[in-house]
């Protein structure tokens, strides 16, 4: 079973949903803050704590319930694959992401590393040492 993630990551509290999971939270938050995104905002804020927000405790617990083989989460960023979490790097990750850069025509990058702690991808590599991947589709 796959996981597929996509929504609309800021609700109307100014809290980034993606930005809410237990992966080296306090880590993004810091990095966030130290980007100026110290306060609900229309991006980036992490909230005052991991899981603060229901939608991001509903996913949580969803994917906790279930035994997905991989997650897949949609952004919209520019055309790129970010394939794994630091140096988290579950069987056949590298393997299926060079099969979705090749289907795809996106090239596989590594997140920035000020976007690479506390999303749920972040969180599900780390958690259950299965593939996850975001996938950025639109044009840079």
């Amino acid at each position: 079973m796959i996981f597929i993630f996509g929504w609309y990551i800021l609700k109307f509290t100014g809290v980034d949903l993606n930005s809410q999971f237990p992966a080296n939270w306090e880590l993004g938050k810091k990095i966030k803050s130290n980007l100026g995104f110290n306060k609900p905002a229309p991006r980036d804020f992490a909230g005052e704590t991991p899981l603060s927000e229901p939608e991001s405790q509903a996913m949580y617990n969803f994917a906790l319930l279930k035994n997905f083989s991989l997650c897949l989460c949609f952004h919209s960023q520019g055309e790129v694959i970010y394939w794994k979490y630091t140096d988290f790097l579950p069987a056949n990750s590298l393997e299926l992401a060079k099969e979705f850069a090749h289907v795809s025509g996106y090239e596989l990058e590594d997140t920035p590393y000020t976007s690479s702690f506390g999303g749920f991808r972040d969180w599900f590599i780390k958690n259950f040492n299965k593939p996850g991947f975001t996938i950025e589709v639109r044009k840079r």
